[in-house]
């Protein structure tokens, strides 16, 4: 992949830009590559050149890559007051409901429906999808689509207002979980140890409700990129964005680790990775493996 800079704007003249609608709802998509598809869900405050940049290597990875615009502007390297603005407008949002545990986002239902068309698009076994930060666990509810085999969530940070707090229904929760037994599929899960939006309470919350179902993985604080872009400096003021703002692009780096476990899982029928990643008996669902 051409090296591209992370502080400029990215025009995404690389990927397919489409208007998508679903029961009334329009949203524009952006789509690359080929193959089976995957779903990138982007962080706070928008389709970021990081976020571009996570696309092309899933697409390099053998993979058509869906992307919708849910929040900002696509493409801009926003700055820090620009980027706040954007976080408090969703925070309001009904869409979203990012401040309310216990619920699972209406938007959700639109993603769901996106998952379901690209799988018809794509074809294959199935789909994966990755949420991150504002989106990490809508991957999770995704899971009710039939489609989705592969959910990744990383650094998921609803609700804002509850560290422990899971942003899905209980009865999505349990229906999500007893699929994840059913088909013997496996959600990751990323975060930085030192994060206070995804906290350590989060994800023991998620191993408490999933069980085996799920592998957490917390990388140290070390790991992040020292200069992330402004909003993540000013505003996020914490390693957080563990395969987009704060990735180090340097072999051996802990998160460009992270996003090889995530291509991987998806290159090897999209969950047996998950198996072979596990830890040990004793530290599976335990919120803090692989440490």
């Amino acid at each position: 992949m051409a090296h591209q800079s992370m502080n400029a704007a990215d025009c995404l003249a690389d990927f397919q830009p489409r208007e998508i609608s679903f029961d009334g709802t329009p949203k524009r998509v952006y789509i690359m590559g080929n193959g089976p598809a995957v779903i990138v869900m982007p962080e706070m405050p928008g389709i970021s050149p990081q976020i571009a940049r996570f696309c092309r290597w899933v697409r390099d990875a053998g993979f058509t890559v869906y992307l919708p615009s849910l929040f900002g502007k696509d493409g801009e390297v926003s700055s820090a007051a620009e980027g706040l603005t954007v976080l408090k407008k969703a925070c309001v949002s009904a869409e979203f409901r990012a401040l309310a545990a216990n619920q699972t986002s209406p938007v959700t239902i639109w993603l769901r429906a996106l998952a379901k068309l690209a799988h018809a698009e794509c074809g294959g076994p199935g789909i994966g999808a990755i949420g991150m930060c504002f989106t990490g666990n809508f991957a999770l509810s995704m899971m009710l689509e039939p489609a989705m085999l592969a959910p990744v969530l990383a650094q998921p940070s609803l609700p804002m207002n509850d560290p422990g707090g899971l942003e899905i229904s209980p009865a999505d929760l349990s229906a999500v979980k007893s699929r994840l037994e059913l088909e013997d599929l496996t959600v990751l899960a990323y975060r930085f140890q030192g994060d206070r939006f995804c906290t350590a309470q989060r994800f023991a919350a998620y191993s408490h409700a999933l069980g085996d179902r799920i592998i957490c993985k917390a990388l140290p604080d070390s790991a992040a990129h020292p200069a992330p872009p402004p909003f993540f400096a000013e505003v996020v003021g914490c390693p957080h964005s563990v395969v987009t703002a704060h990735l180090i692009d340097e072999a051996g780096q802990p998160t460009l680790q992270a996003r090889d476990e995530i291509l991987a899982f998806l290159r090897t029928g999209f969950y047996q990775i998950a198996h072979s990643l596990a830890p040990s008996p004793d530290k599976r669902g335990a919120g803090e493996g692989f440490e």
